[in-house]
């Protein structure tokens, strides 16, 4: 893991921090939601595990919580910042961007614009709590790029069974919009966590370094 290193965003310093493969087969942009910072588990958790599996992941702190507040600040700023840390990216194979709720949004957003090859959304809010009309099933369809979903089983911003048919998805049973998991449930918070790894490697690998590799 490499030390935090300033972003510069028309909203003020971001942070980014790389966890680098030794013999990287894609890279991997992730930025967090609108409640937290990167330090979440889900993120955290593919943080420590991908970069083994030849993926390095970019973690990238907003400037709003780089300043130490507890409010994101609007949908656009998050764009600009996700945008700001991928233009200093150097990524060994295909750029994947992604994120998780919030940051989900982003990157389905920004995929195409930024040239990935691909989209990670973890927890993808597909709509406000109990408000299914207020649907943005149409900011993860207009990503333009291979999109991977992987959504909590009660998810109450978005069941997995709201989704349209074609999306691709990893469901983690049990879990909520945080993937956090019952201490009682079908699996443990470690198992939820390697669903979320396992998956998202998988899907690398199939549908990103796969078709990147094919002429």
């Amino acid at each position: 893991m490499s030390a935090p290193v300033a972003v510069a965003t028309p909203h003020g310093e971001g942070h980014s921090t790389t966890f680098r493969a030794r013999s990287p087969i894609a890279t991997l942009l992730l930025s967090h939601g609108a409640g937290a910072g990167t330090g979440t588990h889900d993120l955290q958790a593919l943080a420590r595990a991908l970069p083994r599996q030849g993926v390095t992941v970019v973690l990238f702190d907003q400037p709003w919580v780089v300043a130490g507040r507890k409010v994101a600040t609007p949908p656009a700023t998050l764009d600009d910042g996700l945008r700001a840390a991928a233009a200093r990216l150097r990524p060994s194979g295909p750029l994947v961007v992604g994120g998780r709720s919030a940051g989900a949004r982003s990157a389905a957003r920004c995929a195409a614009g930024l040239g990935a090859a691909g989209c990670l959304a973890l927890s993808f809010p597909l709509h406000p709590p109990g408000r299914p009309e207020k649907s943005r099933v149409d900011e993860l369809a207009g990503a333009g790029v291979r999109t991977l979903v992987v959504q909590g089983e009660r998810d109450t911003f978005g069941r997995p069974e709201e989704f349209p048919d074609d999306t691709e998805m990893c469901v983690v049973p049990a879990a909520d919009h945080g993937l956090k998991v019952p201490k009682r449930g079908p699996v443990t918070e470690d198992e939820a966590m390697a669903i979320v790894v396992e998956a998202t490697l998988e899907w690398l690998v199939r549908e990103v370094v796969g078709e990147s590799s094919r002429p």
